[in-house]
């Protein structure tokens, strides 16, 4: 996939007759399929409008920690929005450009809001910086095979700057968590759920559309130039932001409300079906 993400401060070149001038893709349940795998038909597809001057910026809730070897492995070296917005990195360079902490304070009143109303929740950070670990606490489930250092001391949580938090419920699903969340502490953080078992504290404002904005300026592009690919309510804002946003069809009901078009899933190359459509 040497051929998606464009160099950071170049604009896109002419698209031909490609409608959009950024292709910005969701990792998890969008671009990867269930195996983590990208197929041969997507990154066809992707080569092929990058080969015609059009960018492609990975938009991700993972931390460039739990991104960076993904992008690696793909050869990709353009940039990437990771962290929900956070942070956007330059995946050629192996640079972070730029990057946005939780304000540790708010975020503790947040929590003790939420488990007012909730009961004790299970937790994890991740801390902020390439290199940042993901610190995972009793009883919280991490989803695949990612690396995280476990913790018992919460003070070890707030002991260094913070990207995010993650919480967990014993018994509410992530619907309702995520919805008793905002309720009690939407005013201290911004709430989201990023997929199954995901859902997350961050920085009062932060969205997908915050990072995508920004790494879309620094390539001379902007909202009306985007096609934006997700599958999970993190990825309403930034289907707010971009002209069309195309939902895939595993996508949570959230995303799908307010997408302009259900494409196939990501273990059936929905991607590649909306490129070579709009290509042709």
């Amino acid at each position: 996939m040497t051929a998606t993400g464009s160099a950071a401060g170049t604009p896109a070149g002419p698209a031909g007759g490609f409608p959009y001038r950024l292709i910005a893709t969701d990792l998890d349940g969008t671009l990867l399929r269930s195996d983590d795998s990208i197929s041969q038909r997507t990154r066809e597809a992707l080569a092929a409008a990058t080969a015609a001057g059009v960018a492609h910026i990975v938009v991700t809730g993972r931390a460039v920690p739990w991104t960076r070897h993904i992008l690696d492995d793909l050869g990709y070296n353009g940039l990437a929005v990771c962290g929900q917005g956070a942070q956007v990195y330059h995946a050629g360079e192996h640079r972070l450009l730029t990057s946005v902490t939780l304000d540790r304070q708010l975020a503790g009143v947040a929590l003790a809001k939420i488990e007012a109303e909730t009961g004790p929740l299970y937790l994890a950070a991740s801390r902020d910086g390439l290199d940042g670990d993901v610190l995972v606490g009793p009883g919280y489930a991490v989803t695949g095979d990612l690396p995280a250092v476990p913790f018992t001391d919460a003070s070890d949580v707030w002991s260094a700057p913070l990207n995010k938090i993650y919480i967990q419920h014993p018994t509410l699903s992530d619907d309702e968590l995520a919805e008793a969340a905002r309720r009690t502490a939407g005013g201290f953080v911004t709430v989201t759920m990023a997929g199954a078992g995901i859902v997350e504290l961050l920085p009062l404002g932060l969205s997908k559309a915050t990072g995508l904005s920004l790494a879309a300026r620094r390539l001379g592009l902007k909202a009306a130039d985007t096609i934006a690919f997700g599958d999970m309510p993190n990825d309403v804002p930034m289907f707010g932001w971009a002209a069309r946003g195309v939902a895939m069809a595993n996508a949570h009901d959230e995303l799908k409300a307010v997408a302009d078009e259900v494409t196939s899933s990501n273990d059936e190359d929905g991607i590649a079906v909306v490129l070579e459509r709009l290509a042709s």
